[in-house]
């Protein structure tokens, strides 16, 4: 069964908590009134097919998939905000739906999933601290979203910098499947707070008549700090990209200097097989056969064909001046 609640906010920043009806409330005498609700999407959507609210509005409440937007209708605002799941078990990027009707007497949330932002700013209004307008108490929802996104973005942080410290410092192994889950982790959030930045924006500046001087001004702040957290998870993205380059260019320059190795032990070892191949053919007439040192000899001229090659490479680069890297430790591990 769907969980539904209702307020009676007085404008003052005191709050009633009143009986839910099954339909759209009445209205007070002053202030204004909120209805929450939180519970399947069967049991949401049969109460706002119920609420009496018009065509459009019931569309923008009941519709499958929402991203954060911001549509005024008349003199009402439909709104779609976002907000991490902090439910435990769940992921944070995985992020819960809330639904707004707003106008100057009514606002109606939704959500089908727990969201504690919306829990906190009940509380916080039941106990004598609530909002004095319909504009004021969406800009505290969308505040406590903000806040609630906050550690998980710092999390996020402090993850990329420890991969960039391991590949730096050649400290460790970095494995492909966490780099990979921080930047889907960063992109994903990034989708959602860049259009959430816009939403709050767009409520600030329309020509609302309820909307007054201060409740944009608390739009105005939640907006900046959503527009933050979309610019740390920008920075998270590049930052995780700059990573990765990093990563491959060090698996590259130990790819190099293994075949640089294969390549030098195979320049030595091309001669001597053409000598001793040579003189291992099954034909008469190899010179040294009947005498006893000619192995010896033999051995003698290679190592002075090795000697050679030797000094070539190295007069080359190709040995002893090579510059020091990082060891493949600092490589991802396979």
């Amino acid at each position: 069964m769907a969980d539904r609640r209702a307020f009676r906010l007085d404008g003052r920043g005191g709050a009633d908590e009143i009986a839910p009806a099954q339909g759209r409330p009445e209205l007070p005498a002053s202030g204004f009134a909120w209805v929450h609700l939180s519970g399947s999407a069967e049991e949401i959507d049969g109460w706002v097919r119920g609420a009496g609210l018009d065509a459009l509005a019931t569309a923008a409440l009941t519709a499958e998939e929402t991203r954060p937007r911001c549509t005024v209708h008349n003199d009402t605002i439909l709104m779609s905000l976002r907000g991490v799941n902090l439910s435990p078990g769940a992921e944070p990027e995985d992020m819960v739906s809330l639904r707004i009707y707003l106008s100057e007497r009514l606002v109606i949330t939704l959500q089908r999933r727990p969201l504690y932002a919306v829990r906190d700013v009940i509380a916080e209004s039941l106990a004598g601290r609530a909002a004095t307008s319909p504009g004021e108490l969406i800009a505290r929802i969308a505040l406590r979203l903000a806040d609630a996104t906050e550690p998980v973005v710092m999390a996020l942080n402090e993850r990329i910098d420890e991969l960039e410290d391991r590949v730096i410092d050649g400290a460790g192994h970095v494995r492909r499947g966490d780099l990979a889950d921080v930047r889907r982790m960063a992109i994903v959030l990034r989708r959602y707070m860049a259009p959430q930045r816009d939403a709050l924006t767009t409520l600030e500046i329309e020509e609302t008549a309820w909307l007054h001087g201060p409740d944009r001004s608390r739009l105005r702040e939640a907006s900046e700090r959503v527009t933050r957290l979309a610019e740390e998870l920008d920075a998270i993205r590049d930052r995780a990209q700059v990573v990765h380059d990093q990563i491959m260019d060090m698996r590259s320059e130990a790819m190099n200097r293994q075949m640089l190795v294969l390549s030098v032990v195979a320049a030595l070892f091309l001669p001597l097989g053409l000598v001793t191949g040579l003189l291992g053919i099954n034909v008469g007439g190899i010179p040294g056969a009947q005498v006893g040192w000619a192995f010896w000899a033999v051995c003698g001229v290679l190592g002075v064909i090795v000697a050679f090659q030797l000094w070539l490479f190295r007069r080359m680069g190709l040995i002893g001046h090579a510059r020091p890297g990082r060891g493949p430790e600092a490589t991802e591990q396979r």
